[in-house]
């Protein structure tokens, strides 16, 4: 769950994006995991999932890299946080999300989608 406040807007990354409603200090703790709102999916239910539903999933969710039983579903809009080889916004562990940097109101929030995939994340336009 985001512990900030956020807004979302066109992105010049990609479509939607997840913008900081005020400035954010680095070090803060931006995003935790809150098993009571964000959803461990269990792979296998995600592979019987087919259409629109598939699609949903594959566009939002990410592998749980601690358990890959388990994709992670966000509940609120940090799942239209997009891509950036150069992020804002960082990992201190798989639950615990932290600004890398002094982010300003108004800047994107952005992660690193390799830290999710084993074989890296290939995204065309990458910044």
């Amino acid at each position: 769950m985001l512990l900030i406040d956020t807004y979302l807007d066109k992105s010049p990354i990609q479509g939607l994006g997840l913008f900081a409603k005020e400035p954010i200090a680095q070090g803060a703790v931006i995003w935790r995991l809150d098993p009571r709102f964000d959803r461990l999916i269990e792979v296998e239910v995600y592979e019987s999932m087919t259409g629109a539903v598939k699609s949903y999933l594959d566009r939002y969710c990410y592998p749980r890299r601690s358990d890959p039983r388990y994709i992670v579903f966000e509940a609120d809009d940090a799942r239209y946080m997009n891509h950036a080889s150069d992020p804002n916004f960082g990992f201190a562990s798989e639950d615990v999300a932290v600004a890398l940097r002094d982010i300003a109101a108004g800047e994107e929030l952005t992660c690193d989608y390799n830290v999710f995939f084993d074989d890296g994340f290939e995204f065309l336009g990458d910044r």
